[in-house]
């Protein structure tokens, strides 16, 4: 050894005294497989390290790293090792092929020299040692570590615009989802497996009927059935496999723009911000559409039309439940039957839906500017008759098509009933298929090669168990579900169809079928409370572009407030100098079609409310002594029988609610008018004279003696 050379003058003794660390990385699995000659070069640090003056057992090599990137120290621990061991002062001298190989961050690397500055520990490639300590060195390992960092991002830029490049005529092979396959001629097809594509267009085809990813999830749980997946990690080629339904699953499905036939690429970017890795985020952040690099359409055979897929990440953004950002969300099990769609008349926005009282009755409240800034609450409306009064128009606009809803559900039904008969089949054939292989390499295998043929015959028996089992599952499925609709189904499923409001009330329709529905005919409603006294005002967006608006006499607190205020004041005021009583003017106002100020049909006892506050006299709750004996039409009334036959009121009363008396009424609650001839009125006095006789012998019998309270003389 030459120690007048001044690489080997730095080295001294108290350097020889601690450990050699040789450090070995290399970015990616593929270029540890096929780079194999740079990884013989690190290994071959080992000897350098030799002929700086280490004994081989004092020479550690830390190749934990091999694969990973050396742009941040996460998932490297074969470098926080060797940091670890520095900064403990274990290490002498830290070998390595290139600074790049240590560190592509230069602030990873300046910690690095920071700390073997501090501890003393030199840095060694395969040219030249250097000492941290030093200046002129501390300056070139500076230089090193900003050049390593700037060649990574040079090449980085470069790979990029060659994959843009490639990518923007189509050439560049994107990893293709379940459902297609790559030819070796590089032309991309739908995948032979017949299963795997009506796997695909199942979820596809139920989102398209359930219009949302979670209601499709729910589905295939509820059927047993599984989705088709390809898992991309670890090295090719990727098997398409199946797997239980999840939400990332479903959502591979519907996001995945391959199948409306587009080639994309830059549809995912990388956001560092949201990179946490205790938490799983992996930082990748999907692009709208707007924003992709690269689409190219009609690139693959497509499963749906672009315009349909397009409309799906509509559909998925607004099933988002977004408050501020005013996303309708997805039809929930709540009783607001416009959840979602109800829009403000005064200010536009969005309004809430809450639930209040035992009956849980809906609320739609503004909420937007006291939620964003602050202020009071825009308005505040009780959903119930609105609610109604939409769902009375919902059905009126139904009605016209109701055989044809009926017929179409009819279909939809039988068609949906073949197609999970077909999914359940062909997971049989498959299942049987994966057993038969397994036979037919246990029959290959020579039957002396115990030693495999024991695995095979395993292997086999497993399959087999795996076909018994999905034979079970799909039996059970025929039993819970009736694929075969019989004339007695048709016949009830058209009835039903053609009576829309008894379905609509069916115990098994949810307020979220219901509000899906809605959703098909109606695109917003929009209300307002304050455009006149007592009414509400709604407009209606359908969904063809059409609007109407329509007006409802809503619930208050205050008369005063009171939608039909003037017309009833002036009404109770006439009726009053008619000298009606509290009951008459209760009968006429109610069939004059007023309601009180809660919408209910007003009472007696509303009328003496009304006129004690409007100073029209005291109450006038008594008819009957205004009502004369005999009517001009030659009717009695109450006073009328009792003064003819004789009898007391209640009598008179027990006889109507008996029905022996003809009489009849204007309206509830307007006095009776009863029909008695001289033969009835006849017949009438010698009934009630009997009644008399009998409750007289009664109360004779059962009076005491006089004896009984006479005291002894």
């Amino acid at each position: 050894m030459n120690l007048n050379n001044h690489q080997y003058s730095k080295i001294t003794t108290a350097h020889q005294a601690k450990i050699a660390c040789v450090y070995l990385r290399q970015s990616t699995l593929g270029q540890l497989a096929h780079n194999t000659e740079s990884t013989i070069r690190q290994y071959g640090l080992v000897d350098r390290a030799v002929t700086l003056g280490w004994p081989k057992d004092r020479i550690q090599v830390i190749d934990e790293d091999l694969g990973r990137s050396g742009t941040s120290t996460e998932f490297r621990s074969g470098f926080q090792q060797l940091l670890v061991q520095v900064g403990l002062s274990q290490v002498g001298m830290v070998l390595s092929i290139e600074a790049s190989r240590l560190a592509r961050n230069n602030s990873d690397w300046a910690h690095l020299i920071q700390i073997c500055s501090v501890f003393g520990t030199l840095v060694a490639d395969a040219e030249s040692v250097y000492d941290p300590r030093l200046s002129q060195d501390r300056l070139l390992l500076g230089l090193v570590g900003i050049i390593s960092e700037a060649e990574i991002y040079s090449i980085k830029a470069r790979m990029e615009a060659g994959k843009r490049s490639k990518a923007a005529r189509g050439e560049l092979h994107l990893p293709l989802p379940a459902g297609y396959e790559r030819l070796s001629s590089g032309e991309v097809r739908r995948h032979s497996n017949e299963e795997i594509q009506a796997g695909v267009r199942l979820v596809l085809e139920k989102f398209r009927q359930l219009g949302s990813a979670r209601a499709v999830l729910v589905y295939l749980r509820r059927e047993g059935l599984k989705v088709p997946i390809r898992l991309l990690k670890g090295p090719g080629p990727h098997e398409v496999t199946w797997a239980a339904p999840s939400a990332n699953n479903v959502l591979g499905v519907l996001q995945n723009p391959a199948y409306a036939g587009a080639y994309v690429y830059g549809h995912h970017k990388t956001d560092p911000t949201r990179h946490r890795p205790d938490k799983r985020y992996s930082g990748i952040v999907r692009q709208p559409i707007d924003s992709w690099d690269i689409c190219l359409q009609d690139a693959y055979p497509a499963y749906i039309s672009w315009e349909e897929f397009v409309s799906n990440q509509k559909r998925l953004a607004s099933n988002q439940n977004d408050f501020l950002q005013e996303k309708q969300g997805v039809p929930r099990q709540g009783s607001a039957l416009l959840q979602g769609i109800v829009l403000c008349g005064k200010c536009g926005h969005h309004m809430m839906t809450s639930y209040s009282g035992k009956k849980d009755q809906s609320i739609y409240e503004c909420m937007y500017d006291s939620r964003a800034y602050g202020s009071p609450v825009c308005q505040t409306i009780r959903g119930q008759f609105v609610d109604a009064e939409v769902e009375r128009l919902v059905l009126e606009a139904l009605e016209p098509d109701r055989i044809a809803i009926a017929l179409e559900a009819l279909e939809h039904l039988e068609q949906e009933g073949v197609t999970l008969e077909r999914q359940w089949k062909l997971s049989l054939q498959r299942a049987q298929y994966e057993a038969s292989c397994a036979e037919r390499d246990y029959r290959m295998c020579e039957p002396e090669n115990r030693l495999v043929a024991r695995n095979l015959e395993c292997h086999w028996e497993e399959k087999l168990r795996q076909v018994e089992k999905v034979e079970r599952e799909y039996q059970a499925w025929r039993n819970q579900n009736h694929t075969i609709i019989t004339d007695a189904d048709r016949r009830e499923i058209l009835a039903l169809g053609e009576d829309l409001p008894k379905l609509w009330a069916a115990p098994s329709t949810t307020h979220a079928d219901r509000k899906q529905i809605i959703r098909l005919l109606i695109k917003s409603v929009t209300l307002d409370k304050n455009r006149e006294r007592g009414k509400l005002w709604f407009k209606i967006n359908w969904q063809t572009g059409a609007t109407t608006g329509h007006w409802l006499i809503r619930r208050v607190g205050n008369y005063r407030d009171h939608a039909d205020f003037d017309r009833l004041q002036q009404r109770v005021r006439e009726l009053t100098a008619d000298e009606k009583t509290d009951r008459q003017i209760a009968v006429i106002l109610t069939h004059e079609g007023f309601r009180s100020s809660r919408g209910e049909m007003i009472n007696p006892s509303t009328v003496g409310h009304l006129r004690k506050r409007w100073d029209l006299g005291a109450s006038r709750r008594s008819g009957q002594e205004r009502s004369p004996d005999k009517w001009e039409d030659g009717t009695y009334s109450i006073q009328g029988v009792m003064a003819v036959i004789g009898v007391p009121q209640s009598l008179v009363y027990r006889w109507l609610r008996q029905g022996l008396l003809e009489a009849k009424q204007t309206s509830k609650g307007a006095p009776w008018r009863i029909t008695l001839s001289e033969e009835r009125i006849a017949q009438l006095k010698e009934e009630s004279q009997k009644q008399n006789h009998q409750v007289g012998r009664k109360n004779n019998q059962s009076a005491p003696s006089s004896e009984c309270f006479s005291r002894p003389g």
